[in-house]
């Protein structure tokens, strides 16, 4: 009996949480639309965009206009969903803002391009997703509820059953394990999503980060758990702080019943640009060459780790 296909969705992150983790938020729009088409064309479930530090990054460093980024894009990628992070209630700031605020934001940011919001709260309180996940919702957009992964002894499997629950009640359209310091072993990420998937009924998303060297095996368990999707960056912009490359997922799954679909050609000429310009950023990359096991410990997220090594060095602090 031939098993049943269950296409393996694909989020690629190459233009916001790639480069945020690779190199300190610093590509510009002008490297992103030359390779859009391209992007356009490769048949993932959405790419990653706007959101998390590059708000921060265009208007503290970039000179460029954030709202502007995401309009272009979405006109250069119209068959693609664009995808940004969301960080509720302090929405893409470093405090909390009032309602009305993270309401009227939410509103332009689907006007102005963003598709599919991915909205999290650092400090897992599920208070804090409320209005986001509303104001999405009046939008008629896409609203991911996310559970920040980490360990402790209070954040055990039932911890994040609860949590998903409570994101579901709050009407999110699908749930997404946001492993950002890459902790999530292997048979946890079977087990989670093995519970999500029979305990919830949303579709379920997952986000790791490579740094600690976890994140493909983690992709391959969920995936035999029944995840529906997962983020990945493009081969020439993943891993170290990133994620996993797009082509090693889409070749582990290939002639599976979670076979993605997704062509290796077309990905590769997508990496072959990216080669070139990673080139151009060189004095933002991280010192880490390959994996950090200590990340293990200290759990710092790999989106945070190449910003704070470049502002240690504007301080003259790096050592």
């Amino acid at each position: 009996m031939t098993a049943v296909k269950q296409p393996l969705g694909i989020t690629d992150v190459v233009l916001r949480d790639g480069h945020q983790s690779l190199f300190a938020t610093r590509m510009r729009l002008a490297d992103m639309l030359p390779i859009a088409a391209k992007l356009d064309d490769i048949g993932y479930w959405s790419v990653e965009t706007w959101g998390g530090a590059t708000f921060d990054s265009c208007i503290r460093y970039l000179g460029e206009d954030p709202w502007e980024r995401i309009r272009t894009l979405k006109a250069a990628m119209p068959k693609t969903p664009q995808q940004m992070l969301f960080r509720a209630q302090n929405i893409l700031g470093y405090r909390h803002y009032a309602d009305d605020v993270v309401r009227k934001f939410v509103e332009r940011a689907a006007v102005n391009g963003v598709d599919v919001f991915r909205v999290f709260d650092a400090m897992n309180d599920a208070r804090n997703l409320s209005t986001a996940i509303d104001a999405v919702k009046a939008t008629g957009k896409h609203a991911q509820g996310t559970i920040s992964y980490t360990l402790s002894p209070v954040h055990n499997i039932d911890y994040w059953i609860d949590l998903a629950k409570k994101i579901e009640d709050q009407g999110a359209d699908s749930i997404c394990i946001k492993d950002m310091a890459g902790l999530l072993n292997p048979y946890t990420a079977f087990e989670l999503v093995s519970r999500l998937k029979a305990e919830t009924n949303m579709p379920v998303h997952m986000q790791c980060h490579a740094t600690t060297g976890l994140s493909t095996a983690a992709i391959l368990k969920a995936a035999e758990a029944g995840i529906d999707n997962v983020d990945t960056s493009i081969s020439s912009m993943s891993m170290t702080y990133g994620h996993s490359p797009t082509e090693s997922v889409v070749s582990i799954f290939e002639g599976s019943d979670r076979d993605t679909g997704l062509d290796i050609t077309a990905l590769e000429e997508v990496a072959a640009y990216f080669r070139e310009v990673r080139k151009k950023y060189a004095q933002w990359e991280g010192s880490l060459r390959g994996v950090d096991s200590r990340i293990l410990v200290a759990q710092v997220p790999g989106g945070m780790l190449t910003n704070m090594e470049s502002q240690l060095k504007e301080q003259g602090a790096a050592d």
